[in-house]
């Protein structure tokens, strides 16, 4: 957030910066800066949230089950979720498919050494 706003960054820095040698000094701006950047934050957190929950509602409960197992390991193989899920390794094989024809992993490598990662 601060890298899109640099601008705003500098004044409240230098607002609170031009008081900080005083009697009274004035945390006002650097503060209120930094709340409004954490809110935005916040918020776009928020609505890709809102947008996940719409696009995984959508998806097939096995593809919900191999985009969880990524998150939470970081890649993925083939055989990996088929031990995981205790599910047809076809089955298994044309829903990685589709989720990465439908962008929600990326593919590293080819043949036996083939793994995916959240894209």
């Amino acid at each position: 957030m601060i890298e899109k706003s640099k601008e705003g960054y500098s004044l409240a820095l230098r607002q609170t910066q031009s008081t900080i040698r005083t009697d009274s000094p004035n945390w006002q701006p650097w503060i209120m800066y930094v709340l409004k950047s954490l809110d935005e934050q916040k918020q776009i957190l928020e609505n890709k949230i809102t947008r996940e929950r719409i696009i995984l509602g959508d998806l097939p409960i096995l593809s919900v089950k191999i985009l969880e197992i990524t998150r939470e390991h970081g890649r993925i193989t083939v055989s990996n979720i088929v031990k995981t899920t205790d599910t047809n390794r076809h089955t298994v094989k044309d829903q990685i498919k589709s989720l990465h024809r439908n962008g929600f992993l990326e593919k590293h490598g080819a043949g036996r050494g083939t793994w995916y990662s959240l894209a």
